[in-house]
């Protein structure tokens, strides 16, 4: 009973086909959340898949309906050894982006697990079936290898709407938040910086989109005969988007600027370099903040984007000016960012610009998270892995995309360390999604190796306050 057979355990279990069948199995239920007849197939793959594979290990399990009728269900599991021992909560999603079935190019469809090369393609094992499947089955080799005991006490939660939003997740987590109640979540999702780094992320950016629209008058009117005698909208508007963020990226609306990047951040980002893998788009070096590397621009500071442009008829331009223009503005933001007051911020913004009249419509957020790179558990999951692989995980404070964090660290008070078993090039949410065969099975090692360090050090380990 050791470290190293739970390690060699998790490696036979992937070279021996046991992965490819279980993952087989999951893939192949069709949980497409953006379906409105998929139901039947959400709630299947937590308590026809999910639920028995937990029950085998020892787990306590029930499905929790949505509180919004119309999505998916929710599985909460629990396999409890002592009180005395510390509590790790893990997540994971069932649901999966619509399978585009006639867009494949590889593999068999995205229904069909198949292996091609080192790449396993089908929908869901990247973005989130083959993750949580890691997680679960590197926690069954440590269960065989200590004769049944991990040292720790688990929970679960698996939703069906991650790829929708989460509707009813914040729900749910405030209504069982004592079920639910652990120190920390250990969690998989997401892409490695690289695919031969191994990295933990320990939050993500926020989102905050909302629209700017301007309209002049009804109709459109000939250039020849009105062009210089009426303002146009698209122009406006241009200059308007122009007065917030300029022509290289940079915010110039102080309130929606982040506070400083703290130190231990900044410490963390030193030397880790974004893109390089064949697909990545080159980097544009020059933009964004001034003075800032590329990895503290996409990881610890605040963009604003433009998603949407429209005015006129773009597909068929006519020689008139326009009545109106439309933009769809996009902000990622980290921790420190007020986005409370967001709109009033913009629109006092235009205002003082001379673009009183661009109508800013509701702005629609996500919470951003970073948890201290200082934390106990970050550095108790930084040197397992190093212990596992011989060399240090990339330590990202955030994700530069989101994920609904804000819920298990806002809500149930959690740490949250995640450590994603996917990387950039993995098709996720589009055509040939595929999981790196390769990665999976180092990531069934670290896994297991971080399980089984969770039981040796669970004494050592900080627990969330009691009543």
């Amino acid at each position: 009973m050791s470290r190293e057979a739970a390690v060699a355990a998790a490696a036979a279990y992937f070279d021996r086909g046991d992965f490819f069948r279980e993952l087989a199995r999951r893939v192949a239920i069709r949980t497409e959340s953006q379906d409105a007849a998929s139901g039947p197939a959400l709630h299947a793959y937590l308590a026809d898949e999910i639920g028995p594979s937990l029950a085998a290990l020892g787990f306590a399990w029930r499905i929790v309906a949505n509180p919004e009728p119309q999505y998916g269900p929710f599985l909460i599991g629990e396999r409890h050894e002592a009180d005395t021992l510390p509590t790790v909560f893990i997540y994971g999603h069932g649901d999966v982006i619509r399978g585009q079935d006639k867009s494949w190019t590889k593999g068999q469809g995205p229904w069909v697990l198949t292996a091609d090369g080192e790449r396993l393609y089908g929908r869901g094992t990247a973005d989130n079936k083959g993750q949580h499947t890691i997680n679960l089955a590197a926690l069954a080799q440590v269960l065989a290898v200590r004769g049944g005991r991990l040292g720790f006490n688990v929970k679960v939660l698996v939703e069906t709407g991650e790829e929708t939003g989460s509707p009813g997740l914040a729900a749910v987590c405030a209504q069982e938040r004592a079920a639910l109640a652990a120190d920390a979540l250990i969690a998989s999702d997401g892409p490695r910086l690289r695919r031969e780094r191994p990295t933990l992320f320990l939050g993500t950016r926020g989102v905050a989109n909302f629209d700017l629209s301007l309209t002049l008058r009804e109709g459109a009117h000939h250039s020849g005969n009105w062009g210089g005698l009426l303002r146009n909208p698209g122009t406006v508007l241009a200059n308007a988007i122009a007065s917030m963020v300029d022509a290289r990226g940079r915010i110039l609306v102080p309130a929606l600027r982040p506070p400083p990047i703290p130190a231990n951040v900044r410490a963390a980002l030193a030397g880790v370099e974004f893109g390089g893998d064949p697909g990545d788009p080159a980097i544009d070096r020059d933009w964004g903040e001034p003075d800032q590397t590329p990895a503290e621009r996409v990881i610890a500071w605040n963009t604003l984007e433009v998603l949407a442009y429209r005015t006129g008829n773009p597909d068929q331009p006519i020689n008139a000016i326009p009545p109106s223009a439309k933009a769809t503005m996009h902000m990622r933001y980290v921790v420190g960012t007020d986005v409370s007051r967001l709109r009033e911020v913009v629109r006092s913004h235009l205002a003082a610009h001379g673009f009183g009249d661009i109508e800013v419509g509701e702005v629609v957020t996500m919470a951003a998270t970073r948890l201290d790179p200082d934390n106990a558990w970050v550095r108790f999951a930084q040197r397992s892995i190093e212990r596992t692989t011989g060399a240090p995980p990339v330590l990202l404070p955030n994700l530069g995309g989101s994920l609904p964090n804000d819920v298990f660290a806002d809500i149930l008070g959690l740490p949250t360390v995640w450590v994603p078993h996917s990387y950039p090039a993995c098709s996720q949410h589009a055509p040939d999604e595929h999981l790196l065969a390769p990665v999976a099975r180092e990531a069934l090692q670290i896994m297991a190796g971080l399980w089984w360090d969770l039981g040796e050090q669970a004494a050592a380990l900080p627990r969330r306050p009691t009543a």
